[in-house]
């Protein structure tokens, strides 16, 4: 069994409720429609039932026994709540005349969901940019206590072969802080997917042989992961190569816990990150999995506008896998 059918095998009989905002979209129907027929979890369709019921129609999807909600039609108390909750959750930021505009977006109604604990996550993204998903997650769920920026990692697999590459999603320029906070996160990641997390700092330098702000700078991320994180094995900066092929880290950077033997990478900035994974998929023939958010307070995903149904039923698995 792969890694995604043990996950989606130990949310059997959870009952995890997960909320599409992107309900009528046929991709994420078909996943949504699996997903419950598969028993891993419990999807919450948001849209017009008669628009979903129409797409289901086209596409030969059953939609019995699945939840939609509505949130023109969302019942006038339980709106009551969630305007209120929001426009608290705001602090003033809003009026009660913009709260009441943002609840008829599906991304601040879901998110909304998630925070007022109607649901225990969401998937959004397959239509929406990322920061339609983003910005409504930091300004109402927010981040981790202690946590000041989220990232975005891809599981990457191909066989038996499985890394974790992070940031390649969220942040566009990463300073040393960062880049550390990257690297614990996407090592919590990995540990979801059974990896016992071996972290490379990759950079166009591997101790030292090369000099530079950049290069300074995952060194200096490094050595912020060693006090924030002293039991993990972390090692940096480090090119791609001496991470990865076993000769080349002995060569490289001997003695190193990481050195050859690496399977979560961490980019110095968001164009390598993003190139990185694409040059996997495309050239390697890598699987890639995700966008998957990492540091919110409470799990919500970004897909691809890219995304096929496959995708967004294995980004909903670990979504569910992350609920606490």
């Amino acid at each position: 069994m792969d890694i995604f059918g043990k996950l989606a095998q130990d949310l059997k009989g959870k009952h995890r409720r997960i909320v599409f905002p992107e309900g009528s979209d046929p991709r994420v129907m078909g996943a949504a429609v699996r997903l419950k027929a598969d028993g891993i979890l419990d999807p919450v369709l948001l849209g017009n039932e008669a628009d979903l019921k129409q797409v289901a129609a086209d596409k030969g999807f059953d939609l019995t026994g699945l939840e939609i909600l509505d949130p023109a039609n969302y019942p006038a108390e339980a709106m009551a709540e969630m305007h209120q909750a929001l426009l608290d959750r705001r602090k003033g930021k809003n009026t009660a005349e913009e709260v009441t505009e943002m609840l008829k977006d599906v991304s601040y109604f879901g998110t909304m969901l998630v925070y007022l604990k109607k649901v225990d996550g969401m998937v959004s993204g397959a239509v929406h940019s990322t920061g339609a998903t983003v910005r409504p997650a930091l300004q109402i769920v927010k981040t981790k206590p202690g946590q000041k920026r989220i990232s975005g990692a891809f599981i990457m697999q191909k066989g038996d072969e499985r890394y974790v590459f992070a940031d390649c999603a969220i942040n566009i320029e990463l300073d040393a802080e960062t880049m550390a906070a990257v690297a614990i996160q996407s090592a919590e990641t990995a540990k979801l997917f059974g990896l016992d997390p071996k972290v490379a700092m990759l950079s166009f330098s591997t101790k030292g042989s090369a000099k530079g702000e950049m290069v300074t700078k995952v060194a200096e991320a490094t050595k912020l992961v060693h006090e924030q994180a002293p039991d993990l094995a972390v090692d940096g900066e480090m090119q791609f190569d001496a991470a990865f092929v076993p000769e080349v880290g002995q060569l490289k950077a001997p003695g190193s816990p990481v050195a050859g033997h690496a399977n979560v990478f961490v980019f110095p900035s968001l164009e390598a990150g993003n190139i990185g994974y694409k040059i996997a998929q495309r050239f390697g023939g890598f699987e890639a999995v995700g966008p998957i958010l990492q540091g919110l307070n409470a799990p919500i995903a970004d897909l691809s506008r890219g995304t096929s149904e496959e995708d967004v039923y294995k980004v909903a698995v670990i979504t569910a896998a992350q609920v606490k």
